[in-house]
């Protein structure tokens, strides 16, 4: 796991942490949010729910996992309407998260990815046709119910870091060797 923590340093997140799959819990009120759509990406994005899968497959894929990597990228902001700082932490974040999805791919086959928000590999998902790019489309935390400061606290990373500051969490899960 330290050598996966530090790939994930070495690739520019702010912390990384190992996360054990087994202290996730999938809610079905995070899940509820995400059909409020307030994102407006419900029912629009493949990696989204309805599409990512039900709530019991979800936790399903989750229970099928024996390791996990937290990762988190944290911006420090001017004030509360910084919005470049969190334009630029956000692109940095969603940068470094698909990198990093792509590395432990050929390093972790079957790593389940779950990343900020739903996917971004495109400007604009393909839904309803096909996807462009199904091996790389990663699902949110949140898309599969879980509560990203209960992630956070389970691998030991604040989710909070202080006043004018904003973090963006993401996480990889690992099947059994």
């Amino acid at each position: 796991m330290k050598e996966l923590i530090d790939l994930a340093l070495g690739q520019g997140f702010t912390h990384a942490a190992a996360l054990d799959p087994a202290a996730l819990t999938v809610r079905e009120e995070v899940r509820a949010m995400c059909a409020a759509d307030k994102c407006r990406a419900y029912g629009r994005n493949w990696t989204c729910p309805p599409h990512c899968g039900t709530l019991e497959e979800c936790g399903a894929r989750i229970a099928g996992m024996s390791g996990g990597l937290l990762v988190q990228t944290v911006g420090q902001l001017e004030d509360s309407f910084d919005f470049e700082t969190m334009a630029e932490t956000e692109r940095l974040h969603l940068a470094d998260f698909y990198a990093l999805a792509d590395l432990l791919r050929e390093k972790k086959p079957g790593v389940l990815c779950l990343g900020s928000g739903g996917c971004r590999l495109c400007k604009s998902c393909a839904h309803p046709e096909p996807c462009r790019f199904p091996e790389r489309a990663c699902a949110s935390m949140e898309g599969y119910g879980l509560l990203v400061n209960e992630a956070c606290e389970a691998a030991g990373v604040p989710y909070y870091h202080g006043k004018n500051t904003l973090a963006y969490t993401a996480c990889y899960l690992f099947p059994a060797e």
